[in-house]
């Protein structure tokens, strides 16, 4: 199979990478100044186990690919605002020996959320979701650089909604050949929903300069008790803390290498390239979205995912808000 990476950027960069370090066939898609690195100098995969230059081909959208093959994996790893641009784009691509994209070729959302999947379901048949364990930083044009070690990510994998078949265990193979793990199960929605408790935190890492404070790990607290309330509220499972454990065990460790130390995570990135937008609608919006049909109060996502989006549309660096700020207006808004 040859793997269609959409979005070469921290995720999108760290597989396709090590797909094309482990002799898989890949095709890196970025934009801008991320294409332009690419294009010119290779991918830099920065690891605990060396740099590694490599030079899969890069193209800045389908139009520069051309009729898609029968065995192509069209793997999703853009930001979640940006999938529906993303799936407009690849979705009737002619694919050799006729059909589109949507009509023929499997597509995996691999990003945080539990929103692309749907939206990739209106128009693609073949839809696979893809819970992503893998600590990577994408700052700067060309460079990825993932710091887990011995293995680089843990990529649980099924069908959308539900289910598990041949070409989710053959993807789990290729990536099981490249440092990567990829549990195959038939409720991968389950571990997306608890990725997406997780990720509640993502706003406070990017906004908050005491990234490891008490007050800041009790503003992590607050953001996931309503996120469970939500879920059960809502009726929606999700893998528990003991099962994540269970299964991470000591195979992806944070390791320091190269003499720098990691940045954050997916939503203090966005901050730092100054991208102007960022995914806190999708993570602790959804939680508000939910609260709302359900009737549970949400104040601190709710808070949490406006000051991220107002900072991301200002252009403001990431830890540019006292915790104590952030902690104020979230104490203003549940007490209305």
């Amino acid at each position: 199979m040859r793997y269609v990476i959409i979005g070469a950027g921290a995720v999108g960069g760290a597989v396709g990478g090590r797909l094309a370090q482990s002799g898989h066939d890949v095709v890196l898609v970025a934009r801008g100044p991320q294409y332009e690195a690419l294009r010119t100098h290779g991918l830099r995969l920065r690891t605990p186990d060396g740099e590694h230059l490599l030079r899969p081909p890069v193209v800045d959208g389908p139009e520069a690919l051309g009729t898609l093959r029968a065995d192509d994996v069209l793997l999703l790893a853009v930001k979640t605002q940006d999938s529906v641009a993303a799936l407009d784009a690849w979705s009737g691509r002619p694919v050799e020996g006729g059909g589109t994209a949507a009509e023929r070729l499997p597509l995996v959302c691999a990003q945080n959320g539990v929103a692309s999947e749907r939206f990739a379901a209106r128009a693609f048949r073949r839809v696979y979701a893809m819970c992503v364990w893998l600590p990577a930083t994408f700052v700067d044009p060309g460079i990825v650089r993932a710091d887990g070690t011995p293995l680089t990510g843990i990529l649980h994998l099924g069908g959308y909604p539900a289910g598990a078949d041949d070409t989710a265990r053959e993807i789990a193979a290729d990536l099981k050949r490249s440092r990567l793990d990829a549990p195959v199960v038939a409720d991968v929605m389950r571990w997306k929903y608890a990725k997406l408790l997780a990720n509640l935190s993502n706003a406070i890492e990017a906004l908050c300069a005491e990234r490891t404070s008490d007050a800041t790990r009790a503003l992590h607290a607050r953001a996931r008790a309503e996120g469970e309330a939500v879920l059960a509220a809502a009726g929606i499972p999700y893998a528990s803390p003991e099962e994540e454990r269970a299964c991470r065990g000591d195979r992806i460790r944070l390791e320091s290498f190269d003499g720098t130390p990691r940045g954050g995570g997916s939503s203090w990135q966005s901050l730092k390239r100054g991208t102007g937008t960022i995914e806190a609608d999708w993570l602790n919006g959804e939680i508000g979205r939910l609260g709302r049909e359900h009737g549970i109060p949400t104040p601190v996502n709710d808070v949490l995912g406006e000051l991220a989006g107002e900072a991301a549309r200002q252009g403001r660096p990431p830890g540019a808000t006292p915790v104590a700020v952030l902690t104020a207006a979230v104490d203003a808004r549940a007490a209305r």
